[in-house]
């Protein structure tokens, strides 16, 4: 490697930038690949982001579509300097961002597909904030008049140190990283795992959901539980504040270490009073 170019800092930011946007790009592609291939239970893909927009039988076409741009782009901008594919690459973190936030408040159930079946959690401020990242280290993209493999066969020593920190602020913003390794240790998808009710009760016990609601609950235990997939339900009687008598239902995420919780007041016909909400800050 040569030696230092601190005294060229913004230039060597976005060149640090160019292999990220392109391995991210890479492994999207073929994560999305292998969830194809996998040929996962029916109804997988009903969990997993923009699929969920289309029809089923458009789902793993649309998901094939979504990997082969991802591929088209991580190519073009390795062995091309054509500003075409950097733009694109701009505005296809750029229309992700705007996606993952619609579907966090349209879909609170379904995962980002970011990175295929490994991204079922559900959309949180750390999905959404990898992919304003990403917009903006396109966009630093820009800016450098190489190839890709130009950037990674010429890195230097700073050049190295910008790449490692970017690396580092994906990772933390990342939760297929904790989905993975706990299939490490469980093998098996969250789905599929055993999870006592009572873990998961304890989770909700310690959640600003609970909190939200506990002062009108008019029991300490709930009336029903039930799991559905990878969430627990619990249902309690409750009241609204002028009195009028209601259930609370509360869905506890069964997986990761700080899970999302969400709550909604459902009346005595079973019609909900408002829309399934989010009460706490989500870590995924």
């Amino acid at each position: 490697m040569p030696g230092s170019d601190w005294g060229d800092m913004p230039a060597t930011v976005a060149t640090a930038q160019l292999p990220l946007v392109v391995l991210l790009l890479a492994l999207g592609s073929a994560a999305k690949v292998a969830t194809i291939r996998a040929d996962a239970e029916p109804g997988g893909l009903t969990r997993l982001g923009p699929a969920v927009l289309v029809p089923e039988r458009w789902r793993a076409p649309a998901l094939a579509i979504c990997a082969a741009g991802e591929l088209t782009l991580a190519a073009g901008m390795t062995f091309t300097t054509y500003p075409l594919f950097r733009w694109a690459a701009v505005g296809f973190f750029a229309m992700s961002t705007y996606v993952l936030v619609d579907l966090r408040r349209r879909r609170p159930d379904v995962g980002c597909g970011c990175f295929g079946e490994v991204s079922s959690r559900p959309i949180g401020v750390r999905s959404i904030g990898r992919t304003v990242l990403l917009t903006a280290m396109a966009v630093g993209t820009l800016a450098y008049p190489g190839t890709g493999w130009a950037a990674m066969s010429g890195i230097t020593w700073t050049m190295a140190g910008c790449t490692a920190v970017g690396l580092a602020l994906l990772a933390a913003l990342s939760p297929e990283l904790e989905e993975a390794v706990a299939r490490l240790r469980h093998r098996a998808p969250c789905e599929q795992r055993p999870l006592a009710p009572g873990t998961a009760l304890a989770r909700l016990r310690a959640s600003a959901a609970w909190d939200d609601h506990r002062m009108l609950l008019t029991g300490g235990e709930p009336m029903d539980t039930w799991r559905e997939l990878c969430w627990r339900f619990f249902a309690f009687a409750d009241r609204t504040p002028d009195g009028a008598p209601v259930d609370v239902v509360f869905a506890v995420y069964l997986s990761g270490r700080r899970p999302p919780v969400r709550a909604a007041l459902v009346s005595a016909d079973g019609a909900p009073v408002e829309p399934l909400r989010e009460s706490m800050a989500v870590s995924a």
